[in-house]
């Protein structure tokens, strides 16, 4: 068994995500660590909600961050094994970086809360969106985007995330994503659906906060990984701080390349893939890129039990 971790993002976030892992204490006490330095109580909004409060990026982004350390903990304290490779989706790349040991916990926080507040302030509210094409093929919607953009109206629309075959989301104008749904429609597409979403991750309108990270990382202090990571822009590990704090720039205005992480994990000899945090979202991408890969998601205690014992 060689098995790889992945990190899920925006997305998995739910109220009472974390009931299921009650009976570890390390998992309450992560979340504690991580109200003391922010300065906000974590545990009480993922317990109690309200889930308006729970699916602002101000605070999804620190929480799932949190979530997914939290996990990672448990299945070390448990006597969990270190992964070979690790991913993460989106936001879910700075858990991975914590894993593999790149920053702190605490820098995470701290850069993580400045990444959300960067992307809400980046495209004014209503401006930007985001939207689900399910059913037609990548090189169709990179045609449909392209075109779209092409218009000469300012206006763009890009990929955003290539989370499956048949699974692409794209980002941009509000008024691009409407046209590129119509468009994806008329090309067979079997859903085609606007996203409850303000802001347009992963495309060229992120270029605000991505200069604004730029910064901010040029302040922080990182290690070389412990553990590769095969990051989201160029599906590559990176063993230079230099690359990877330029990696995190291009993230925010470049696609998730989830599939291609999926495939090079298939490649590498990586026979599980074991997802780390609350839900399964990423377990069920996964299946569909490639069934022959074992899924694992450590949605509570008693999966990460099980898990470790796994040889």
């Amino acid at each position: 068994m060689k098995f790889a971790f992945v990190f899920p993002g925006q997305g998995s976030q739910s109220v009472g995500m974390m009931n299921g892992y009650a009976d570890l204490p390390i998992i309450q006490e992560t979340f504690q660590e991580a109200s003391d330095i922010l300065q906000q109580d974590f545990w009480a909004m993922v317990s109690s909600g309200p889930g308006e409060d729970l699916n602002l990026t101000i605070n999804t982004q620190p929480l799932m961050l949190i979530a997914g350390v939290a996990v990672y903990r448990a299945w070390t304290s448990l006597g969990g094994s270190k992964p070979a490779l690790l991913a993460g989706h989106s936001l879910g790349e700075y858990t991975a970086l914590v894993v593999a040991e790149v920053m702190n916990f605490a820098d995470a926080l701290a850069l993580v809360r400045s990444r959300a507040q960067a992307m809400q302030q980046a495209v004014p509210e209503g401006v930007g969106g985001m939207a689900a094409i399910l059913g037609l093929d990548d090189k169709i919607i990179e045609t449909i985007c392209r075109d779209i953009t092409n218009q000469g109206n300012g206006e763009s629309l890009e990929p955003a995330n290539f989370n499956s075959p048949g699974q692409v989301v794209i980002a941009g104008h509000k008024n691009a994503i409407l046209q590129g749904i119509e468009m994806s429609r008329s090309e067979g597409a079997k859903r085609a659906i606007l996203l409850p979403m303000s802001i347009p991750s992963h495309c060229s309108l992120m270029k605000p906060a991505a200069d604004n990270m730029r910064l901010q990382l040029e302040r922080a202090t990182l290690q070389p990984p412990k553990i590769r990571i095969l990051h989201n822009v160029d599906v590559k590990p990176h063993a230079d701080v230099t690359s990877i704090k330029e990696i995190l720039v291009q993230q925010l205005v470049s696609p998730v390349r989830w599939v291609d992480t999926i495939r090079a994990f298939a490649a590498e000899g990586i026979t599980h893939i074991i997802e780390c945090g609350p839900g399964k979202v990423l377990a069920g991408l996964n299946k569909r890129i490639d069934q022959n890969l074992q899924q694992l998601s450590l949605a509570d205690s008693e999966t990460i039990k099980q898990a470790v014992n796994l040889k």
